[in-house]
């Protein structure tokens, strides 16, 4: 049994979409139980399933509270007594769609990072013109990173593609910057470059260089690393983009009789088109470096995109990312050692 421990009041609608999704995805999921968490009276209508357990949390992590107020005084918060459940092991993962800042802050705190590991990432899909997804880390937990981060984060990034999508082999990696030439960037992607190179010349990484903006939609590499400013940029214009696209076709369907014949016409490309711009299906984005695994859905997702945020969660557990995680951490060790012992020097020598 995989065993998720889901924050049920987190994200901007709470229970009335996290229960409805925890529903439908212990239906396809025979081989997991749920353990949903949250203010008892806020979860009456669930109706009790044989494997699913009630957690009961007095308080809620608004989405505007402060990281300080969801750290120090909520302490029996829904989001929090979730990941103490991957913490005292009876779960293999948490779920949650609420604060961002504070999901990152508490799993931290509660779960503290992998020796070898400074700042934990988050990593996400954001769809391609192959129809499959480039991965993308940071999305926002580090806005300002040095190259040793830059590098830790290639590594885990390179571990849950490995986890998650075994067909793609050793999955590709590349550095997003102004251009594909490697005297290209500011002095820190110019560094970052340097210790991707050394790290794919040891075996470590199979690094592809450098990339731009337009080559997460083209599927250039399976993986693309950045600072968390520009990756979360990158994330929210994705999914406005797909917003747009799909709002604009399903607009086309009721504009006029000429448009609407044309429409029924190429009916399967269209539908095939918007499933796969469709945001909802890449949901999930899981917190990278910490000793315990822990996934954020995006906060206002609705069923379909929470469960696909459980699927994913499940997908992690089942497949043991921790262990991988772990385990390209370990392999990769000197390296990461020897940049951040570099990075220290120069801060000295500063």
């Amino acid at each position: 049994m995989i065993t998720l421990a889901v924050d049920c009041m987190g994200g901007d609608h709470g229970p009335s979409v996290t229960l409805a999704a925890c529903r439908k995805f212990l239906a396809t999921h025979p081989d997991a139980r749920l353990l949903l968490v949250g203010r008892p009276e806020a979860l009456e209508a669930w109706q009790p399933h044989e494997r699913a357990s009630i957690v009961a949390a007095s308080e809620v992590v608004g989405m505007d509270d402060p990281v300080e107020v969801a750290l120090r005084k909520k302490k029996n918060s829904s989001m929090r007594v979730a990941i103490q459940q991957v913490k005292d092991g009876q779960a293999q993962v948490a779920v949650s769609a609420g604060n961002t800042g504070a999901l990152m802050a508490i799993a931290r705190y509660l779960l503290k990072t992998l020796e070898g590991i400074d700042r934990p990432a988050i990593a996400t899909q954001i769809p391609h013109q192959k129809g499959g997804a480039t991965t993308v880390l940071d999305l926002g937990a580090n806005v300002d990173c040095q190259p040793e981060h830059l590098l830790q984060f290639a590594v885990m990034g390179a571990a849950l593609v490995s986890a998650l999508q075994p067909e793609v082999g050793e999955p590709s990696v590349g550095l997003l910057n102004i251009g594909e030439e490697a005297i290209k960037g500011n002095e820190i992607i110019k560094r970052t470059g340097e210790l991707l190179r050394s790290a794919s010349q040891a075996g470590t990484l199979n690094f592809a260089g450098n990339v731009e903006g337009n080559d997460i939609y083209k599927g250039v590499v399976d993986i693309v690393v950045c600072d968390g400013f520009v990756g979360n940029v990158a994330l929210k214009a994705s999914e406005g983009v797909a917003a747009m696209i799909v709002g604009g076709l399903k607009s086309e369907f009721k504009r006029n009789i000429f448009t609407k014949f044309a429409a029924i016409v190429a009916y399967p490309v269209l539908k095939a088109l918007m499933l796969r711009m469709d945001h909802r299906r890449y949901n999930g984005a899981a917190l990278l470096g910490l000793r315990g695994l822990v996934f954020k859905s995006h906060g206002s997702a609705d069923v379909v995109g929470y469960e696909h945020a459980l699927n994913r969660a499940y997908d992690a557990a089942r497949n043991q990312l921790l262990d991988k995680v772990q385990g390209r951490v370990v392999a990769a060790a000197p390296l990461l050692a020897a940049a951040t012992t570099s990075a220290a020097s120069a801060g000295a020598a500063a």
